[in-house]
Order: C-alpha cells, then structure tokens, then sequence
C-alpha cells in the first residue's frame, strides 16, 4: 500500500504540472458528444421532395397535402414532366420524386387503384427505408380516409373492408423514438473509451522516453503496486469525464433517465477502470508515444464504435464477428447502459455483464503488471 500511495503521489503531482492536457481531457469527450449528438441524428426529416402532378385534381393536391402533413417532406421542386424529376433526383437535389399520373382523380373515383410513382435516393438505404415506410404510411392513411369518406356518403358509419388482424404497437422506454435517447447515453461507453485510455497509455511511456523508468527499474518497487499507482489518478480523471458526460445527457439533451444515477455512477467503476488498464498495458508493449497513441486507438476508440452494439446492433453481426466483440469492453457497458439508463432495469438484468466487465479490469490489470515485471528484468 505505501508503494501504491507513493506512485499515486507522484503521478497526481505529474499530472499537476500541466493542466493543459488535463484541461483537453477533460473537454474534449464534452466537445465530441456535442458534435456526435447532433451529428448522428437517426431521425430522418427535412426531406427535399420534388412532386410532378399531372392530374393536378382535388384528389392529387390532397394526397400531396397528406404528404406534407407529415412534417417530414420539404417540397422543394416541382417539376412539370417526369424527366425533370429524374434530373434532380440524379443531381442529389431531391431526396425523392414523387409522380402523380393523369387519371389519379379518375381511378380512384371508379374504384381503381391510383398508382403514384415514388423515385427514392438509394444512397443512403437507411434512410431510403425510412422514406420509403412514410410513404407507405401515407398511402394507407389517404385510402382509409377516401374510404371512410366515401361509406359517408352511403350512410354507412364504417367500411365493411375492416381488417381482420390488426397490430396495435405500443412502444416500450422510448415511445418517442427519438434517436436522441438512444445516441446520448450510447455515446457514453464511446467516449470514455476514447481519452481515458490515450492518457494512461503515455504514462509509462513518457517515462521511458525521458529516462526517469530507470529509477522505478531498479527499485524495489512491486510491478503491480506501480501499475495501480498509476490506475488510480487516470481512473479519477476518467470519472470526471463521466460524471460531466451523464450531466450533458441528462441536462442539456433532456434524455431521462429510467434507473438509479447512483447505481449507474457504480456500476461504471470497472468500466472507467478496463478503459485506462487498456491504456496502461499499451504503455507497456511500446517504447514511443507516436506508437502508444496509434495502438491506443486502434484498441479502443475504433472498437468501441464498431462492435459495441452502439451503432450497429451485435445480432446482426456474423458469428465469428460477434465472437470478436466480446474481446471489448465497450460491448459489455453499452449493454449495461442500455439496461440502467433507458430500460430502469433491476440487477438480475445487467449482473453478467457486470461480472464479465470486473473479470476483464482485473485481468487488463494483471498482465499489465506482468507485461511491466518482464520489462524490469
């Protein structure tokens, strides 16, 4: 325990002596979320619509009215022949192009179906999808109204076309759908393995450039006391970063929270500890700080991200990458986050993530230690 408070000491000191960096690493995880935030908005609006109506009826303005209702389109364009509307899809100046036929009114008057031509941009399939299930929408809301409509007139009160099977979503913990809720708190996990790590990581080996590694080389100073000596300060500055992080979330992007901050703040322990551990041992397989920042990365930013679950989801994934994910971390918190924060789950549901998360700080630990003693002989 000496050796452990005496490096303790020393780092907090170190890190004393220039608070420029400690300032960086402290704001800059507050500067990536803002931008990640707002940058990764899942919600797809403001769609640039260009519309060609060549029936131009009571029916065709209405369904394009419909359209527009649902505060999604921006109709932007509009074009007087198809060609024209290919144009600017081709261009990228619409989103998609929707064309009405001559003959609209007259179908649906004689009790055919009215076809509208919709010329969605596939760069982007994600959104296209989304596009493409508001057009969907709208196609069925405009036909239950011109049904509902139509029955009036013959004194019936409902159409006899009900359907027999009908599934009346309800939607759990976020009945929004904002992807806010969901890219806040995901970005969590995201961030504190992005700094925490590059930090630690030039612990050691600023020491190594400078020299001074010689003096704890041939001390009698324990490998494992030194590794933790210099988890302990990296650890706290990481936790800052979270506390300032959940704040944000909580605060200013208005995302609540469904379980217990204090549980959270807890349970987030190991997580903040595997992320400078991580760091640490890097700081233990290289000699150069250029060499440490790239491992670093590679190691933990780029993961996190990739196969965590925040952005694409794991089950997905083929089976041997989803083998992989488990190598880190990111995966087991953005579950736990997932649970406490969005789902207010009870133990029962995060305990083996939890317990995987602590094998794997103290394993990170471990072979720092073991991979720093093989440096000491």
């Amino acid at each position: 325990m000496n050796d452990i408070l005496t490096i303790l000491k020393k780092e907090i000191r170190q890190i004393g002596r220039d608070p420029y960096t400690l300032g960086i690493a402290i704001v800059l995880p507050l500067i990536m979320l803002f931008l990640f935030a707002y940058a990764l908005d899942l919600d797809v609006k403001n769609i640039s619509l260009a519309v060609t109506d060549l029936d131009n009826s009571p029916e065709s303005r209405a369904y394009i009215q419909m359209v527009m209702n649902t505060g999604r389109f921006d109709l932007r364009y509009r074009p007087s022949s198809p060609e024209e509307a290919g144009r600017l899809l081709d261009q990228g100046k619409a989103q998609v192009a929707l064309i009405l036929p001559g003959g609209f009114a007259r179908a649906l008057i004689t009790g055919q179906t009215a076809e509208v031509q919709a010329l969605v941009d596939g760069t982007f399939p994600t959104s296209a999808r989304v596009i493409q299930g508001y057009l969907d929408a709208v196609g069925d809301v405009f036909t239950a109204d011109l049904l509902a409509k139509h029955f009036a007139t013959l004194g019936v009160s409902a159409s006899p076309l009900q359907p027999v099977v009908t599934a009346v979503p309800r939607i759990y913990f976020n009945p929004e759908l904002k992807s806010m809720n969901f890219i806040a708190p995901g970005l969590i996990p995201v961030l504190l393995m992005a700094f925490p790590p590059l930090l630690s990581a030039l612990a050691i080996v600023r020491e190594k450039e400078r020299g001074s590694i010689q003096q704890i080389f041939i001390s009698p100073l324990r490998p494992s006391a030194f590794i933790i000596g210099k988890l302990i300060p990296y650890g706290g500055i990481a936790y800052i970063e979270l506390v300032l992080i959940l704040l944000v979330a909580r605060f200013w992007f208005q995302v609540p929270m469904a379980g217990s901050m204090g549980v959270y703040m807890l349970v987030a322990i190991p997580y903040v500890l595997s992320a400078v551990a991580i760091g640490l041992l890097v700081s233990t397989l290289t000699d150069s700080q250029l060499a440490a920042m790239l491992m670093a990365i590679v190691l933990t930013m780029m993961p996190s991200f990739l196969f965590s679950g925040f952005m694409i989801p794991i089950f997905t994934m083929p089976a041997s990458i989803q083998a992989y994910s488990y190598a880190f971390p990111a995966r087991f918190f953005v579950d736990i986050t997932s649970q406490i924060y969005l789902r207010g789950a009870r133990f029962a549901a995060w305990w083996q993530p939890l317990s995987i998360l602590t094998i794997y700080t103290i394993g990170m630990v471990a072979i720092a230690a073991v991979r720093f003693r093989k440096k000491v002989g």
